[in-house]
């Protein structure tokens, strides 16, 4: 049996919805089957009135993207309502198509971010332990602390830096979709990990131009996981800074804490 993929919309859960005259429907569906997409099922009337609903085979997301052939536009043969209902008719099936497309390359970069995910969530862990020993450790260790807490920090920057990577991969992939569905179709990587049995809630995922942005690479500036932790590490060093100030430690300089 053919698997129907109907594309879901606020007002119809059956299928791409387009305000038409209602009865338009059948008499642009006449004479344009061989301009129909290859994976076209079949058009019929909405929930509403007035409005039509598009179905078609699976799409895998390796289909060429869909577009109204040319053949069709300059046929002049066609009526307004003829030419509508295939320019309709494409616009659905690329929203499907850019919907399947992100599924088969976000699946595997989100199953790739996971493991990411838990080694940045273990180290910013011990990260945050090895800041919050200072409260408890004796004088004569604070250089020795001083040396685990920078090794913490450079763990967790790499681990930051690793799905950092893997995110800004995925921003861009939901941009694409989104470029070709538009923001009323856009499918959110929350809902593909949840398909893949992931939970991506805790993820930190910025926009794409957090990635690209000229300020990404300025400490402290920006939405990246680095930008945190930069800005994490930052706070707690200028802590440090100011007991070493209040204690009159003079032993140690500015410079060792950098």
């Amino acid at each position: 049996m053919a698997e129907l993929i109907p594309l879901k919309t606020p007002l119809d859960d059956t299928g791409l919805p387009h305000h038409r005259p209602g009865t338009a429907t059948r008499t642009a569906a006449a004479g344009i089957s061989r301009f129909h997409h290859p994976l076209f099922l079949r058009s019929e009337p909405g929930r509403f009135e007035g409005w039509v609903t598009y179905s078609f085979r699976a799409f895998t997301g390796l289909e060429v993207q869909p577009l109204m052939p040319m053949e069709a536009i300059r046929d002049m043969s066609l009526s307004r309502e003829q030419s509508t209902d295939l320019s309709n008719q494409y616009e659905a099936a690329r929203v499907l198509w850019s919907k399947a497309r992100l599924r088969r390359q976000a699946g595997p970069l989100l199953k790739q971010a996971a493991p990411l995910w838990e080694a940045w969530a273990a180290a910013h862990g011990q990260l945050l332990d090895t800041f919050g020993e200072f409260w408890s450790i004796e004088d004569s260790r604070w250089r020795a602390q001083l040396l685990r807490l920078t090794d913490a920090e450079r763990a967790a920057e790499s681990a930051a830096e690793a799905f950092d990577e893997i995110a800004e991969r995925l921003t861009q992939l939901t941009e694409e979709q989104v470029r070709v569905a538009g923001e009323d179709e856009d499918l959110p990587l929350s809902t593909i990990a949840k398909e893949l049995g992931l939970d991506d809630s805790n993820w930190h995922i910025a926009w794409s131009g957090a990635y690209t942005s000229s300020t990404a690479s300025w400490r402290g500036i920006g939405d990246r996981l680095i930008d945190k932790v930069h800005k994490e590490i930052d706070a707690e060093r200028e802590r440090l800074r100011e007991v070493q100030v209040l204690a009159g430690d003079r032993d140690l300089s500015d410079s060792e804490l950098v």
